[in-house]
């Protein structure tokens, strides 16, 4: 065995179907009282149901959090705080929402409680992004992290199927860079392995809905259950190229966030796979396939996903741009970062290319 560094991350996680009925419990545990509810435009629903289950305990419901973080969300949700008051952060929905109580713990040190009704993975990460002026950055720190995080398999279940092959695939991504990081170790493998293999497995019957209501339970808990592994490997560890890549398709031309994952990530594999052929030959065997770029690519595009960056409304001429931004501060990576290669990975991407 090859020495190695493992960081555990101090966080508390329940797991379970029904399980945001303990949401007062959690909060009182963690000695609060007075929380503010986030969520996007389109989770007021799930976020009413949160209030109405706290009661008392709730003080307000913030509704605007948006993709990718952007700064002047975060102080006008800083000064609802302040306004109310608030000592806890309770995040309902996906990663918009869940950035923005990241952006709000960091500036305030509120204790944070998490309900994911995604797959996108970063409520079990100390990484937060944020974008001002065009540009997105990341930063990774313990005050980001939240302190509960309540996986209740029955809020993911209205997920639209094609919303769920994306941010399922984005979750797969976190592990795939967790097993070629320079910070890799054994432990982290076996949670990226086996996020992979839970997600790919079940996928399949989220869109097909074989076999009925219980068979879609356990395939959506699966897939849940799969995408935490998965979040919890790359959490302790770094990201790569196709982070960066992400980060500056989203931040600077604003492409949906789960899409641009789903669509990069064969490319970013193909790219990396000669550099760390072990890393992606456990990316292959985990998804049950003997190329694994080749596997991304047929698996997300037979699910219905989007499959070119052209459809997700980049424009060909902003592809040098992106390969610009993507060479500069870049994040540790296998293969070289080299410009003329970056942009031909964007244009196969664009084009939807498959990878060879």
């Amino acid at each position: 065995m090859q020495p190695f560094v493992y960081n555990a991350l101090p966080a508390r996680v329940i797991f379970g179907t029904g399980t945001q009925a303990q949401v007062a419990q959690e909060l009182q545990r963690l000695g609060c009282s007075r929380a503010i509810v986030l969520t996007t435009p389109g989770q007021v629903g799930k976020g009413k149901g949160v209030e109405k289950l706290l009661g008392d305990l709730c003080v307000g419901l913030y509704t605007r959090a948006t993709m990718h973080t952007p700064v002047d969300i975060t102080d006008d949700a800083v000064n609802a705080v302040q306004e109310l008051n608030a000592d806890c952060v309770m995040a309902v929905g996906g990663g918009s929402t869940i950035g923005l109580g990241k952006a709000i713990a960091l500036r305030t040190d509120l204790p944070q409680i998490v309900i994911p009704t995604t797959y996108a993975g970063s409520e079990a990460t100390p990484i937060i992004g944020q974008t001002e002026n065009g540009i997105k950055t990341t930063q990774k720190t313990l005050k980001v992290l939240p302190e509960v995080i309540i996986y209740d398999v029955a809020l993911t279940l209205t997920l639209p199927p094609k919303v769920s092959v994306t941010s399922a695939v984005n979750a797969i991504a976190h592990a795939v860079e967790a097993l070629y990081s320079q910070d890799a170790n054994p432990i982290a493998d076996l949670l990226a392995q086996e996020g992979i293999r839970s997600i790919a497995r079940s996928l399949p019957a989220i869109v097909t809905g074989e076999g009925g209501g219980e068979a879609l339970l356990k395939a959506r808990s699966d897939v849940l259950y799969g995408a935490w592994a998965c979040a919890m490997c790359v959490g302790g560890l770094g990201m790569a190229l196709h982070h960066k890549l992400c980060h500056t398709l989203g931040g600077t031309f604003n492409l949906p966030h789960a899409e641009t994952h789903t669509v990069l990530l064969p490319h970013t594999i193909a790219y990396n796979a000669p550099y760390a052929p072990e890393a992606i030959a456990k990316v292959a065997s985990s998804l049950g396939v003997i190329n694994a770029a080749q596997g991304i690519y047929d698996l997300a595009k037979q699910l219905g996903a989007p499959y070119s960056l052209k459809e997700l409304g980049l424009k060909e001429e902003d592809l040098g741009r992106a390969a610009d931004i993507a060479a500069m501060s870049p994040y540790p990576n296998p293969a070289p970062l080299e410009r003329d290669k970056l942009l031909k990975l964007l244009r196969d991407a664009w084009s939807g290319t498959r990878p060879p």
